[in-house]
């Protein structure tokens, strides 16, 4: 039995889609991060910190999403969606893991700032200025570095479901035609079947109540 315990549109979404490109059989167990479901001690028990994704993968239970995308590919290595140990590419996969959730901290506090704390929410703008700025840079870094139709030479991996999952959301706070590589490269993304039946499982979000968040006047 494999069930994943989601959040729609939260970093469980990386998950998801890589149980679909292995072709897994999978049960959701569907959360809100608005209606205290994740503070319960059943939860708290499988995910210390109350966080989706927690992944129960037979007799085991796994959670932070990059911690769980390397250990199904390292369970099911003949789906070669991570570089074998001591191969070329395997530091620059890991590298993408690490940058993936620089840009994830940065959405999370712009998160913060602008859609939960304060309800009206009233961020501090210089604060928000500043970590639009570094988004906006992280973007920036990976469009200049984007060669290849994937993040790594050999062809679609794990890389691009940690890295692109930001990418996605970073449409809330920054003008993604600023990245055109980027955006060819998403394109890519989406037609992809398993992204496909991945988004038709992954829910209603109720993170965002814009479809942009721009940085306040006055920062």
């Amino acid at each position: 039995m494999i069930r994943l315990h989601h959040v729609p549109l939260a970093r469980s979404l990386r998950v998801m889609w890589l149980l679909e490109e292995l072709g897994l059989d999978y049960q959701v167990a569907y959360y809100s991060i608005r209606d205290g479901s994740m503070r319960s001690a059943e939860f708290l028990a499988l995910s210390p910190a109350g966080r989706v994704p927690v992944l129960e993968h037979q007799r085991a239970v796994w959670f932070e999403s990059g911690a769980i995308v390397q250990l199904l590919c390292e369970t099911y290595p003949e789906a070669g969606l991570m570089p074998a140990l001591g191969s070329a590419e395997r530091a620059r996969c890991l590298e993408i893991f690490g940058y993936a959730e620089t840009v994830g901290c940065l959405l999370e506090n712009l998160n913060l700032n602008q859609v939960f704390l304060r309800p009206p929410a009233q961020p501090a703008p210089v604060v928000v200025k500043l970590l639009n700025a570094r988004l906006r840079a992280s973007l920036a870094a990976m469009e200049a570095r984007m060669e290849e139709e994937y993040l790594l030479p050999s062809g679609f991996s794990a890389a691009d479901v940690m890295f692109a999952y930001g990418f996605e959301l970073a449409r809330y706070y920054v003008d993604l035609d600023a990245y055109p590589r980027l955006m060819a490269y998403w394109a890519r993304l989406r037609a992809r079947p398993a992204y496909v039946r991945a988004k038709a499982r992954d829910g209603v979000q109720d993170l965002y109540t814009q479809e942009f968040y721009p940085v306040p006047e006055g920062a």
